[in-house]
């Protein structure tokens, strides 16, 4: 074995330091610099792997595997490409293990599927995989957490996939600091990816997160990876969500939606009828808008509550989404809107423990505040979306005409949208409200 040395590196964004320090020279992060000990690795021989020209290439761009779920190939964009690396996060318990294994189970039958756990016995794998109804197939167990032998097997296997539960318990040889450290996390990636890539084996990857929700370990671990998802999901909720944050296969910020039965998973075709509640759309302060996730749009309901807050300072709390933003808003229609909210406490959120980041949902923001200040409801079969500016100005968003024809199919009648985004055409079932100020969109809503 080489002789090792000791290094410094940052757990933000794996720079490597000589010498400790309180704050990373690279990324000016506090605190993030830890001890561990590196393999000088041997000199490479010269010569090796030569160019290949494009035209010579005999791959077929657009080949997939389908992974028997198909929200988790939207999310994966159309499927899981051979040769990518896709690294799977979530909280503890939230089935990101059930789900690998029901993926496992359900692809086809003639690509043979490696499952390499370092948590779990063969045991308990199987318990798992009876209480699924997973037949075995092509499918191969191993538990083991020496990286080298698991990459071994699945040469000897000529497996096509290759899914790793967990990448913090997996170790490399020739680094003596412990499982899931910095080092051992950078270095075990790197070998995977290496792998993947030369013998076009598609790995899925399972990582813990912190408590923060982040996957754990430097963040040039999910800069090395082609793909990042993250489980997202509401402890009160039956349903969880799984978002892409980085794929260079498909859309960035895909969802998909999965219900957790006694079975394992089951996929939701239609997000849309679970967030909506078809007895509270009738109430005062519930607006449905229309966010983009993906390539889709999805149908969700913003609730509002005004409430007297009996003198103090006002409060200004947002569930799903971004409380600064909110603040941001109902300054906007204090000033364009001439609504005088004044020591009123705001309350807003996103039905169905969803987490809203665009600004689409500026507008129904708003009219579900007034809703509730007025106690009175919005005109029935309502919905709308839009972009809100600081001099009271509703903006264009991007795909207006999909989000409409989507809340049409739904059975909306009326759609409050930007006219920057009202359609060319009329939209079948659905009228549309085009404005351009705040008072516009009021006087449309009431």
């Amino acid at each position: 074995m080489a002789k090792a040395r000791t290094a410094y590196v940052c757990a933000e964004c794996g720079a490597h330091s000589v010498k400790w320090a309180g704050q990373c020279p690279d990324c000016a992060a506090w605190n993030t610099l830890s001890e561990m000990r590196l393999a000088v690795a041997a000199a490479a021989p010269a010569g090796g792997v030569t160019a290949t020209g494009l035209d010579d290439l005999q791959l077929d761009p657009e080949e997939r595997y389908a992974t028997g779920f198909s929200e988790f190939d939207r999310v994966l964009g159309g499927g899981l490409v051979p040769g990518a690396v896709v690294l799977l996060g979530g909280d503890p318990g939230v089935g990101k293990s059930t789900l690998l294994q029901q993926v496992s189970g359900q692809v086809p039958g003639d690509l043979p599927v490696l499952y390499a756990t370092g948590e779990e016995s063969m045991r308990q794998v199987s318990q798992r995989a009876r209480r699924l109804g997973i037949e075995g197939g092509a499918l191969q167990v191993l538990a083991d957490t020496e990286l080298e032998n698991v990459l071994a097997e699945a040469r000897r296997n000529e497996s096509r996939i290759l899914i790793i539960d967990s990448i913090q318990t997996m170790t490399a040889a020739e680094l003596t600091s412990a499982p899931g450290s910095v080092g051992q996390l950078r270095e075990c990636v790197g070998r995977i990816v290496q792998f993947a890539k030369r013998n076009e084996v598609s790995v899925f990857i399972i990582g813990h997160v912190t408590k923060e929700g982040a996957i754990a370990g430097p963040r040039v671990v999910e800069h090395m990876v082609d793909t990042v998802l993250y489980f997202e999901n509401d402890p009160a909720s039956r349903y969880t969500m799984i978002r892409s944050v980085k794929n260079r296969f498909g859309a960035t910020g895909e969802m998909g939606v999965f219900a957790m039965t006694g079975s394992g998973f089951r996929e939701v075709r239609n997000p849309s009828a679970i967030f909506l509640s078809r007895d509270t759309l009738t109430e005062p302060g519930s607006v449905v808008s229309v966010a983009w996730e993906g390539s889709r749009a999805l149908l969700v309901e913003m609730q509002a509550l005004v409430a007297d807050g009996g003198g103090g300072y006002p409060k200004r709390v947002a569930q799903g989404f971004d409380q600064n933003r909110l603040a941001l808003l109902l300054a906007v229609l204090q000033r364009h809107g001439d609504v005088q909210l004044g020591p009123e406490d705001v309350f807003v959120n996103v039905v169905g423990g969803l987490k809203i980041a665009e600004t689409a949902v500026d507008l129904p923001t708003l009219l579900s505040v007034v809703s509730s200040f007025r106690d009175r409801p919005c005109r029935a079969g309502l919905v709308s979306f839009g972009e809100i500016g600081l001099a009271g100005e509703v903006r264009p968003v991007r795909y207006g005409e999909e989000r409409i024809a989507a809340a049409a199919k739904q059975g909306f009648s009326c759609a409050i949208v930007p006219r920057a985004n009202a359609p060319r055409q009329p939209v079948k079932g659905i009228d549309v409200v085009a404005v351009t100020r705040i008072r516009e969109a009021l006087e449309g809503a009431f």
